[in-house]
């Protein structure tokens, strides 16, 4: 039995009549300490398949389970970094981690959790920012607080959902490279959700594409035959890479060609017909004269004098 693991499960919104269906069918299995990375295009439900993962929604239909238990709600076997940080501007860097970890381990002696919370800084290399609050740090040191604050309360699985998409280059290359040594150090079990092949490659052990929607569903699984440690120099002249890189594209772009559907319908366009600028009244000094008129609305009439 995998750690985690989709069977059948589906997920849509809307009314019932109008109900889109935005996840069908969707199988997952991820092996404890393993680290997955799920491509797709943006919009085809790569975060409603991580808030199911999280607890955040329920399935319509299917069975979601973390160690052979049902995924009935969130809880803190389960850590996820969002894209837009979700910290509290109000808070220090040190108080922000401090909160979750205070609600986690709360047995814990004070002395405990402060020195537990400044590990993690440390961690995510944020010990001169620990005083900071958000709006002092930049977008990839929020990133940071993010990353640590989910670490810090030690999850069995780390769901990232795309949590790098809104940085600049530079700054997502700096992040990659902290969630790679991250996790080579404690082996936590990964889900990443995101819409770069590349940076899927560069992280994972295995890459699953994310058909696109409406009714997305995951694709073949495909190992990343790459040794660890990775560089991207490296990859970049690596012909696994080459490879690995155009299944996973072709496969999208396959899905996206099959979703592609073709609408036609008749538009009714109101009764409306246009003035005739062209005519010009006889006396258009006159008050009240109107230059523009339909042609509808020009009669002519004979009158004998």
């Amino acid at each position: 039995m995998a750690f985690l693991e989709f069977h059948a499960v589906s997920k849509g919104f809307g009314a019932k009549g109008s109900r889109s269906e935005i996840l069908t069918d969707v199988n997952l299995s991820v092996e404890r300490g393993e680290f997955v990375a799920i491509v797709g295009y943006s919009g085809s439900g790569k975060t409603t398949l991580m808030s199911l993962l999280a607890g955040l929604l329920q399935a319509d239909h299917g069975t979601a389970l973390l160690d052979g238990r049902p995924i009935a709600g969130p809880g803190p076997d389960r850590g996820i970094v969002f894209q837009n940080y979700s910290l509290l501007p109000w808070l220090t860097v040190r108080e922000n981690i401090a909160l979750a970890v205070d609600a986690v381990f709360p047995a814990w002696s004070a002395a405990k959790r402060a020195e537990h919370v400044g590990k993690y800084i440390g961690m995510v290399n944020l010990t001169p920012a620990t005083d900071k609050r958000p709006s002092e740090l930049s977008g990839g040191m929020r990133q940071r607080v993010s990353v640590a604050r989910a670490l810090a309360m030690n999850p069995q699985v780390l769901l990232l959902d795309e949590p790098l998409s809104a940085l600049d280059a530079l700054t997502r290359a700096t992040l990659q490279d902290e969630i790679m040594r991250i996790w080579s150090e404690d082996r936590k079990t990964v889900v990443l959700v995101t819409n770069d092949p590349d940076e899927a490659l560069l992280l994972a052990d295995r890459v699953i594409p994310l058909t696109a929607g409406p009714q997305a569903t995951l694709g073949p699984s495909i190992v990343v035959d790459v040794p660890r440690p990775r560089s991207r120099e490296a990859l970049q002249h690596d012909p696994r890479f080459k490879r690995l890189r155009s299944r996973i594209v072709d496969y999208l772009l396959e899905s996206g060609e099959r979703r592609k559907q073709t609408l036609t319908r008749t538009l009714v366009l109101p009764d409306i017909e246009p003035e005739d600028i062209t005519h010009k009244p006889r006396r258009p000094w006159m008050l009240g004269a109107r230059q523009p008129v339909r042609r509808r609305e020009i009669k002519r009439e004979e009158v004998e004098v």
